[in-house]
């Protein structure tokens, strides 16, 4: 039997050479926008092969710089194990600091550190070096490496190939104790995997690909990339994108390159959906199967395993959640456990993990592992229902907090609720207001009303005024739309944003006070200024 498909993430200080070392391990250069080559360092997420001889494994290659730390956490999300890159003539700086506690927030144990640049500094210089990072990594290997001439890189290759054994090792320990199901089948129906209600296998193995890049290629179509974090993905096989809940068709697989007709869980997967068009796609989104275990949501329960006491005196923080991130309010629960009080969306499912970062000044705090991806609203004391397990669609039972509480009809919007919706999203950035989805609907406008309130209660749905409601998928694009409008210029006024937005004056305002009142925007005067998390 072949390895099981791993990816390994670079990490480490700007200039240290982790692109220079991906060329050398790959023969692959990571930086393709003409800006990185300009500037001589990495801006966004590159990706390559890497061929360990016994195993190929997907390699994901991070800016350094700490600026992108947040592009740094999208591209860390779903890697298996690490390589950490230190060079020789500096040492362990700032931003070694900082990847390593975004490794540590994401439980990922794995990994080597390359000291790199050994050619331009002397024997006892690279010896300190190189004694530094034993030091702070005791149980990892630390391999000396000169990206340019090639010295070291095969030792490197096989303390890579030994810890991606490692990860093999832990995966059969957790399956044998419970932790993991047990591997997906390597056969599939001639119908693919699922369709609604139709899946194979454990909830975990429902395909989750957290989307890092969409493009369009002239004549094929719409492209998206990410990590699979779970599951199969099989060609003309039917996938929903979140939180838009819009469908499409798998057109085409490709892995580095090569056409294949299934993707497993852990490789960097390129997926051709026909059905998409490029503007309805962004970093972020959530590429499943209808009826999956993710669930957009404006809450989380927490449980944390990294800087639990620091995270729970914060009073905001910024929550990374796969390649998505989002504001949020935090409520100390008590013995380790939080809950985050999303300002928008994130899309979870129960075990998912969070890093989680200080706003001003930005800097990772820690991170733990979602118990609930969509709870109550409680505080310190709650106490839950007696255990009622809901067996999912794939055959399998959920858990966490939100699986000990009875569903309310909050919690699941009805038939009416559902139907509204749908007509919200047709509406796109000017909802129609509860008396005319009334008279489109046939129904009493109460009852409109009290179907609204489901949805704002689910998450479903934002009320940005008394009479203005938009998809919470809608809120949040022109949300941030208006927000990156505000920074680029410094802040923005109503004839702006209406303008930018194609808006009435009314939505333009609505959504305008609503900013200021959630506190992401400042208003003084005619103008609204960009405040906290909106600084970048």
């Amino acid at each position: 039997m072949s390895p099981a498909p791993l990816t390994v993430g670079t990490a480490g200080h700007i200039d240290h050479g982790k692109t220079t070392l991906v060329r050398a391990l790959t023969g692959r250069d990571t930086d393709r926008l003409a800006e990185e080559r300009r500037r001589g360092m990495s801006i966004e997420l590159g990706f390559a092969e890497l061929d360990l001889g016994s195993r190929r494994c997907s390699l994901v290659d991070v800016p350094g710089h700490e600026r992108f730390v947040r592009t740094m956490v999208a591209g860390a999300s779903g890697i298996d194990l690490f390589l950490l890159v230190v060079a020789a003539d500096d040492g362990v700086m700032p931003q070694t600091h900082e990847h390593l506690a975004v490794l540590r927030a994401l439980g990922v144990e794995a990994g080597v550190v390359a000291v790199t640049k050994i050619d331009l500094v002397d024997p006892d210089t690279r010896a300190l070096a190189a004694a530094e990072c034993a030091a702070l990594l005791p149980q990892t290997p630390v391999v000396p490496v000169c990206g340019r001439s090639g010295e070291g890189l095969e030792a490197l290759r096989a303390a890579l190939a030994a810890a991606a054994a490692q990860v093999d090792r832990a995966d059969r320990a957790d399956r044998a104790h419970g932790a993991l199901p047990p591997p997906p089948p390597c056969t599939l129906s001639p119908s693919g995997l699922q369709s609604a209600g139709g899946a194979v296998g454990a909830e975990d193995e429902a395909p989750v690909l957290h989307v890092d890049r969409s493009f369009t290629i002239a004549g094929h179509g719409t492209v998206v990339t990410g990590t699979l974090w779970s599951g199969l993905l099989r060609r003309g096989q039917r996938v929903v994108l979140l939180p838009s809940g819009r469908a499409a068709r798998v057109r085409s697989i490709e892995v580095h390159d090569r056409d294949l007709e299934t993707a497993e869980a852990r490789q960097r997967v390129a997926l051709n959906l026909a059905g998409l068009h490029r503007e309805e796609i962004r970093r972020g989104d959530v590429v499943t199967v209808a009826d999956g275990p993710v669930r957009m949501t404006y809450r989380l329960d927490a449980e944390l395993t990294e800087g639990a006491a620091e995270i729970a005196r914060q009073r905001r923080v910024q929550v990374h959640l796969g390649t998505r991130e989002a504001p949020a309010r935090v409520v100390d629960l008590g013995e380790g456990a939080v809950q985050l009080r999303l300002e928008s969306p994130l899309l979870a499912r129960h075990d998912d993990r969070v890093v989680i970062r200080r706003i001003a000044p930005p800097y990772t705090l820690g991170g733990g592992v979602v118990r609930d991806p969509s709870p109550p609203r409680h505080g310190p004391g709650w106490d839950p229902k007696p255990p009622k397990p809901q067996e999912n669609v794939n055959g399998g039972h959920s858990r966490g907090l939100a699986d000990r509480v009875a569903p309310t009809a909050a919690e699941n919007p009805g038939e009416l609720a559902q139907r509204l919706l749908a007509e919200l999203r047709s509406d796109g950035a000017k909802p129609s207001g509860a008396a005319a989805l009334a008279e489109r609907a046939g129904v009493e406008r109460r009852e409109v009303e009290a179907a609204l309130r489901e949805l704002v209660a689910a998450g479903a749905a934002v009320r940005v005024k008394p009479d203005v409601l938009y998809p919470a998928a809608t809120y949040a694009r022109l949300r941030e739309a208006i927000v990156a409008l505000a920074e680029r210029q410094g802040s923005v006024s109503l004839a702006e944003a209406r303008d930018a937005l194609g808006l009435s004056r009314k939505y333009a305002q609505a959504l305008l006070e609503h900013l200021d009142g959630e506190k992401v925007l400042r208003r003084d005067g005619e103008r609204h200024y960009p405040r906290g998390p909106a600084r970048r």
